[in-house]
């Protein structure tokens, strides 16, 4: 086992997101939870090619929330003719500005990123998102392809793919620091919950049934608040950016599909500090939901990057056959952090096979060796995430 004490080597590391091939195209939101490095990005990416107006500094905040018309003013102060690009970090900052950016795309046919880390202020503010004259693109943790040689499976399981953490020689204390400044940043200063207490509880119940089927009674019943409370909750990590609801494949029709989603955590060290895990033990079952939830961010980030438009899903019947992703009606994917594949491993696959839908199957583990068995790629993880970035899992 790899020293997840030990953080990798630190270097640059090149994001897949292309933010000037986006903006060639036209104007884009970049959502992403915060730190996942979107102001790195446009800094290197677009640092010398864009207007940047940073809300993060508080004397532009303060001006623009007091008069969102400035916008126009500050772009001309440092705009000049090589460029229509403008970036607008933190755009949840004044929502109010999406007003104006809508009348500069109309009238000077600027082109417009405006990054941010929650969709939820903007929602809540009324506005319309620009009404299909901006795109939506997101921001992910690090993946294999962007890290490359710098990748340590177990470091990233127990830690994550937060930059600042990943790098970092003191992992768990940034992943303490993160999520407090999340509570405080996101929830409380907002005002998006009443109980905090109650809140905090459900954050640790919520990661401690990471990857899990939803049960909101049960939740519900152990944080002392209501159903529709605990569904309010969900809401606010989706909005956030903290998670995503995974939707059950629902077309099979030999065996009839459970209706409940799953909740997956944007991040593994997130997901482990908020369920206050202590290691991260190979032979434990935490590992092998780990490493399904590892999984997921990677296709989560494949399918964004790659501006795939098909849906990422579950299957599980009500007899309890399950594989762990499906993607469209084209993929199927089971996901096993074992180190031998075994025949029961199987099972969910072959099962979902009978539905006659799928065109491709895999099986993704830690075994060295792949072999593709009665028609089942069983693949290790870096032969299928190798084969992934290649476009070589989902066809192009």
């Amino acid at each position: 086992m790899e020293n997840s004490q030990v953080a990798p080597q630190k270097g640059i590391v090149p994001r897949t997101i292309n933010l000037q091939e986006l903006l060639s195209k036209k104007s884009h939101f970049l959502f992403g939870p915060r730190s996942t490095g979107k102001s790195t990005a446009i800094g290197q990416q677009l640092g010398k090619k864009a207007v940047i107006v940073n809300l993060l500094r508080s004397a532009v905040q303060s001006t623009l929330l007091k008069n969102p018309e400035e916008l126009e003013g500050i772009i001309d102060a440092a705009i000049d003719s090589s460029t229509s690009m403008v970036v607008i970090d933190e755009i949840q900052k004044v929502p109010a500005l999406l007003d104006e950016v809508h009348r500069l795309i109309e009238e000077r046919n600027f082109r417009f990123l405006l990054s941010g880390s929650s969709a939820r202020k903007l929602k809540a503010s009324g506005v319309n998102l620009l009404g299909g004259r901006a795109w939506i693109s997101n921001m992910f943790p690090f993946t294999t392809e962007e890290l490359k040689e710098n990748f340590k499976l177990e470091h990233f399981l127990r830690y994550g793919g937060l930059p600042h953490v990943y790098f970092s020689s003191f992992p768990q204390d940034e992943l303490e620091a993160y999520m407090t400044t999340y509570l405080n940043e996101e929830i409380k200063m907002e005002g998006l919950v009443r109980k905090i207490p109650a809140f905090l509880e459900f954050l640790r119940l919520a990661a401690m049934t990471n990857t899990q089927i939803l049960n909101f009674s049960t939740i519900a019943s152990d944080t002392g608040v209501s159903a529709t409370t605990i569904k309010e909750y969900y809401g606010i990590l989706e909005d956030t950016l903290i998670g995503r609801l995974v939707q059950p494949w629902a077309k099979s029709t030999k065996r009839k599909a459970v209706a409940t989603a799953k909740f997956y955590f944007f991040d593994t060290g997130v997901a482990h500090t908020l369920a206050e895990t202590k290691t991260l033990d190979r032979n434990s079952d935490l590992y092998g939901q780990s490493f399904e939830q590892w999984i997921f961010m990677e296709l989560s980030a494949y399918l964004s990057y790659r501006n795939r438009k098909e849906k990422l899903r579950f299957w599980r019947s009500q007899d309890r056959h399950e594989v762990d992703f499906t993607i469209g009606d084209e993929v199927a994917i089971e996901v096993k952090s074992t180190k031998k594949i075994n025949r029961d491993d199987f099972l969910g696959i072959n099962a979902l096979r009978e539905e006659g839908f799928f065109k491709a199957f895999f099986i993704v583990s830690s075994d060295p060796v792949d072999i593709v068995r009665d028609g089942v790629h069983c693949l290790n993880w870096k032969t299928f995430l190798q084969r992934l970035w290649a476009d070589q899992v989902l066809r192009i």
